[in-house]
């Protein structure tokens, strides 16, 4: 069992949601129901997980839909009854899906209830402030791989009788994710040093900087309940226009507002900028797509950015299935 100074020790880290997810698992029994079981995930890039350790053992559910902004989602009745249905629970943490916290809490009273990010420790994540970590830890591959760890570990204690299938199905996942790191190094290292700057609509890509070697600038903040001001918006216009950047990024769950405001700055001031495509920040593609798996979502937004700054990718991406990877967004 945790100690209570424990306990503290790791809801300075993660917060409340944390602390419901430490007194929650150690109480869990091992599952003893019938199967496929209920696991519910919150994002897709985290019920892309839960499924691929868990397989056939499990029926996953995604509350936070395709194109949807985690930062501002409310859940609805059908979600919390989704939730309170559930055999297991998991959600990505770090406050990313920071309008479910109080969700999460009370859930966790009744079921196993999974932050997929929890293993990870402080000194790997990206400090904003306040105590607080930015949550888009997926964007860096070997970040995701420890929350493939998590969920490992996770499901092994949730279905005790089954952990050496868990264990199994993780390291095949594991290994594909790897393939998809390596990958994602060579295409952006291919970017010439003087491009290798994205600016997007909010700061999602810190963690795909700091793995890949680009300098990566957003419009709003962390989350997008930010708001972006003039002086946000002219301030990378300088920087476009002094550093003659050819493309800009929109993303598929944020507004373009702001991402055309630069545009448009640029343009007044002699220098024309593209849009270099639209990345898949805070959820993936849509269900039943190659870009709608965590693999493709990824292998969609390097193939993208390396070659809208410059560098050389194949068109349809690492394993030829990309649908459409364009310069100029649709």
């Amino acid at each position: 069992m945790v100690s209570f100074g424990g306990v503290l020790r790791r809801l300075c880290v993660w917060g409340l949601a944390g602390l419901s997810l430490l007194l929650t698992t150690e109480a869990a029994r091992p599952y003893s129901g019938s199967y496929p079981y209920k696991a519910v995930a919150t994002v897709g890039m985290v019920g892309d997980l839960v499924q691929n350790v868990a397989g056939a053992r499990a029926r996953i559910t995604q509350i936070i839909g395709s194109g949807v902004d985690p930062h501002l989602y409310n859940p609805t009745r059908s979600d919390v009854a989704a939730l309170l249905s559930a055999d297991v629970v998991f959600y990505s943490g770090l406050l990313l899906e920071g309008r479910m916290t109080d969700t999460f809490v009370k859930i966790a009273r009744q079921r196993p209830v999974y932050a997929v990010t929890e293993r990870i420790a402080p000194e790997y994540l990206l400090p904003v402030g306040s105590g607080h970590f930015d949550p888009h830890v997926w964007m860096d591959v070997q970040g995701w791989i420890k929350a493939l760890e998590a969920v490992v570990v996770a499901l092994s204690e949730f279905d005790s009788a089954h952990r050496a299938e868990y264990e199994a199905n993780g390291k095949t996942y594991r290994a594909q994710l790897e393939e998809l790191d390596a990958y994602a190094r060579k295409v952006l290292g291919s970017i010439p040093k003087p491009q290798r700057v994205m600016i997007t609509a909010h700061d999602a890509f810190n963690y795909l900087g700091r793995a890949y070697g680009l300098e990566v600038m957003g419009i709003q903040g962390i989350s997008t309940e930010s708001e972006a001001g003039l002086a946000d918006v002219n301030r990378l216009v300088d920087e476009i226009v002094r550093r003659k950047l050819p493309a800009v990024f929109v993303e598929t769950s944020v507004s373009d507002k702001n991402v055309r405001a630069l545009i448009e700055g640029a343009r007044a001031r002699g220098h024309t900028v593209a849009i270099g495509g639209q990345l898949f920040s805070d959820a993936m593609g849509a269900a039943g797509t190659y870009e709608g798996t965590y693999v493709g979502m990824i292998d969609h937004n390097v193939t993208t950015i390396a070659r809208a700054l410059g560098g050389s990718a194949p068109p349809k991406g690492m394993q030829g299935k990309l649908q459409d990877v364009s310069l100029q967004s649709k």
